[in-house]
């Protein structure tokens, strides 16, 4: 069980005393972490989440989870970034990228406020007409733009469909314990809350309620996702060379000082790709800062073989791979011969899809790695509730580590406030005036 580093194919690559050159940093960021006095201190509530979470809340999530099943047909959740990426990565990862087709005695799930696009709200409104929906809202403070207007939305379509006081017992909000808009909201109107903790950031917030209420949602065992996310925090958590978590932190960072500035995760499950997304979040987040970082990119392999495959053969050689090898497929099937043989492809008949898949990942990595492209294996089992949290976990720890070896604080994000400021000014907040004309007369 866990996930295993692999560098084999890091031959030629890296040396293995490049890992030894570099230990003592991450021992200083290990220290960093468990003695909690690095950058980004404040932030440090996920490293001993699986162990130390609310079990009075979990509870409570169980519950809600239980009656939205009962009662709904669809749970809108609205949030961004790690408000809805985790949530959608981990229902995705366990029950399928074509979860909304294959529910049966789960409620549809659908993600909303993670654009200001009117059309794709649109569409996701059609798909509630004549359901039975339910609603939950994740925001700190409630004020954030994208998931603000679309819960404005939703919140309204509940009550003008099952008036506001059916409307109350459908509304989930999690949000600040205490404090900010939405939480004088919810109690105002009676909702059921669950909390945003303060010392966890959103995009390590997946292992909170912002993501286990969903993800309970959709019939997923949460209490087998923390034992896993437990068991990984004590393999992770230790100081040893031998730590792969450690190991692989410590091999993007030896990759990128060397000139690798891009790392492209690659998996060859489409249910993966969620994954992707909320690896690129949290790593992107966590280390883009003072001109600094590793490029987070990823691909869906085959699907991306024939389109982005020979960039990676042949492009600049900017980039490694990381490739999250899932052992043992979800589900399988079995490729009978053809007395036509009309396709040519009886060679591969008598043997189950995922020794095809297999030895097409085995291709791959040998092709990359011969056209000079390092690439680093992560093992895991299959992708089940336990592997999956301690799947999290161990890109959760690897991220805060590879940070400090960076040199960054892997838990601000001061740049995400430049974009806002402008967009505020340009659709006339109050007190963004003086902002206004002079990025009007920039866009001229």
């Amino acid at each position: 069980m866990g996930v295993r580093f692999n560098g084999k194919h890091l031959a030629g690559f890296i040396r293995e005393e490049e890992f030894s050159a570099i230990y003592p940093q991450v021992e200083v960021a290990h220290a960093l972490l468990e003695a909690k006095n690095g950058p980004g201190n404040d932030f440090l509530g996920w490293a001993s989440l699986p162990r130390d979470y609310d079990k009075e809340e979990f509870g409570r999530i169980k519950s809600a989870a239980a009656k939205i099943m009962a009662d709904s047909d669809v749970l809108v959740v609205i949030g961004i970034g790690g408000s809805y990426l985790g949530a959608r990565a981990a229902i995705e990862a366990l029950r399928g990228c074509m979860y909304n087709c294959t529910a049966k005695t789960t409620p549809q799930i659908f993600f909303v406020g993670n654009s200001i696009s009117p059309a794709y709200l649109r569409d996701i409104l059609a798909c509630c007409e004549g359901k039975r929906v339910s609603v939950n809202v994740i925001s700190k403070s409630g004020t954030t733009t994208e998931p603000a207007l679309a819960f404005r939305i939703f919140k309204k379509y509940l009550e003008d469909t099952v008036g506001k006081e059916e409307a109350r017992g459908r509304i989930y909000a999690t949000t600040d314990k205490a404090r900010g808009t939405l939480k004088q909201l919810a109690d105002a109107e009676g909702w059921q809350t669950f909390v945003v903790p303060d010392d966890v950031g959103g995009r390590y917030s997946v292992l909170t309620a912002v993501g286990l209420l969903p993800i309970a949602c959709a019939g997923c065992d949460i209490d087998s996702l923390m034992a896993g996310a437990a068991a990984a925090m004590a393999d992770y958590s230790r100081l040893s060379p031998e730590n792969d978590c450690y190991r692989y932190a410590a091999a993007r960072n030896i990759l990128y000082r060397k000139g690798k500035s891009v790392e492209l995760m690659a998996c060859y499950e489409p249910n993966f790709t969620l994954m992707n997304e909320w690896y690129k979040q949290l790593f992107g987040e966590s280390e883009g800062k003072d001109h600094k970082g590793l490029m987070p990119a990823s691909v869906i392999f085959s699907t991306d073989l024939h389109s982005m495959g020979q960039f990676v053969q042949d492009g600049a050689r900017l980039m490694f791979e990381t490739v999250v090898d899932i052992r043992e497929p979800a589900q399988d099937l079995f490729i009978e011969k053809s007395a036509e043989n009309f396709d040519g492809l009886n060679f591969l008949a008598d043997q189950d899809m995922s020794v095809v898949n297999r030895k097409a990942m085995e291709g791959t990595i040998l092709a990359h790695t011969d056209g000079g492209v390092p690439n680093i294996l992560l093992e895991v089992d299959r992708l089940d509730e336990e592997n999956l949290g301690r799947l999290i976990y161990f890109f959760e720890r690897a991220c805060a580590v590879s940070g400090y070896l960076l040199g960054v604080n892997p838990f601000d994000q001061p740049g995400v406030e430049s974009y806002k400021k402008n967009m505020f000014a340009l659709l006339g907040k109050p007190g963004y005036e003086a902002q206004k004309a002079e990025l009007e007369a920039k866009l001229r």
